[in-house]
C-alpha cells in the first residue's frame, strides 16, 4: 500500500489513515486509489470486525486537492480508445468513489474518526461510514458550492439520508461552515470527543465492536440498509429472513467457543 494510506491492525480493527497531512489529507490521484483497494481489502478480510477510517496530522480530509487536478490529473484529450476527456473523468472518478460504496455496504460496521476539518470529497467518505465520532476540533463544510461543483463520493445521498433532504439541502445549497458542536447538534456528528481522548474512545467502541457477533452486526447493517430503499412489506421479509440467519450463525460460534474451551 502506498505511504499515502496508512494501515494498521488493532485486533479485530483495521484502521485506514488519509496520509497526506501537509494537504490536510485532500485528495489525488495517488491517495484515492490505494484508499480504494485499502477500502476493498477492509471488506474482503475475514480477520477485520471493525473499520476505523481518519486523517493524519490536524486533519480528516479537506476534498479534492485541485491544486493537484483531484480526480482529473490523468484524463488526456479525446481518443477513440478511452472516449472524451467528459467520459475519462467519469470512469476515473467512479473507480475513486468505491471507497464510499464499500464503506457503506460492507458487511462490518465503519466508523469515520472525525480528527479536523472535513469538507468536500471528504464528507462523502464520513458519510458512508456507520458512525462518525467527531473531535471539537473537527469541522463540517460541503465546500461544493465554492467550486461550482454538484457533490461527489456520495455525498447528496448519505447526507440527504443521515439529516434529511431539508438539512441536507441547507448543507449543500448554502455552503456553511460547521462547528463541531453545530455538526453533533444537527446529527452530522454521532458523537462528540474532547481532542485528546478521540482516538481511545473511537478505538474502545471500535473494538467492542469488533469482539462482538459479528454474524448478527452483518446482517443488522444489511437490514439498515435495506431500510433506506425497500418497501415496506420487502423489509420485513428481509428482517424476518435476516433474524434467522444472523441468531442461527451466532449460536453455531457460540457452541463452537464453548466446544473448544472444555
Amino acid at each position: 500500500m502506498a505511504d499515502e494510506v496508512l494501515i494498521a491492525n488493532e485486533g479485530g480493527v483495521r484502521i485506514i489513515t488519509l496520509n497526506r497531512p501537509d494537504r490536510l489529507n485532500a485528495l489525488n490521484g495517488a491517495i484515492m486509489a490505494p484508499l480504494a483497494d485499502a477500502a476493498a481489502d477492509a471488506a474482503r478480510d475475514a480477520s477485520v470486525g471493525c473499520v476505523v477510517v481518519t486523517g493524519a496530522g490536524r486533519g480528516f480530509c479537506a476534498g479534492g486537492d485541485l491544486k493537484e487536478g483531484g480526480a482529473d490529473k490523468a484524463v488526456v484529450g479525446a481518443n477513440p480508445d478511452s472516449g472524451s476527456r467528459a467520459e475519462q473523468s467519469f470512469v476515473r472518478l467512479r473507480g475513486f468513489m468505491e471507497t464510499s460504496r464499500l464503506l457503506h455496504e460492507m458487511p462490518k460496521p465503519t466508523i469515520a474518526m472525525v480528527n479536523g476539518p472535513v469538507a468536500g470529497a471528504g464528507i462523502g467518505i464520513a458519510g458512508a461510514c456507520d458512525l462518525r465520532f467527531a473531535g471539537r476540533s473537527a469541522t463540517f463544510l460541503t465546500a461544493f458550492d465554492k467550486i461550482g461543483g454538484a457533490g461527489d463520493f456520495g455525498s447528496t445521498w448519505f447526507w440527504t439520508k443521515i439529516v434529511g433532504t431539508g438539512v441536507a439541502r441547507e448543507l449543500f445549497l448554502l455552503g456553511e461552515k460547521l462547528s463541531g458542536e453545530e455538526a453533533f447538534a444537527k446529527g452530522i456528528y454521532t458523537r462528540l470527543f474532547d481532542d485528546e481522548v478521540l482516538r481511545s474512545e473511537t478505538l474502545k467502541v471500535a473494538h467492542r465492536l469488533a469482539d462482538g457477533p459479528r454474524m448478527g452486526f452483518r446482517y443488522m447493517k444489511q437490514n439498515l440498509n435495506n431500510a433506506e430503499d425497500w418497501a415496506f412489506e420487502a423489509q420485513f421479509d428481509a428482517e424476518a429472513l435476516n433474524m434467522g440467519l444472523s441468531t442461527q450463525a451466532t449460536a453455531l460460534i457460540w457452541r463452537e467457543a464453548r466446544k473448544a474451551s472444555e
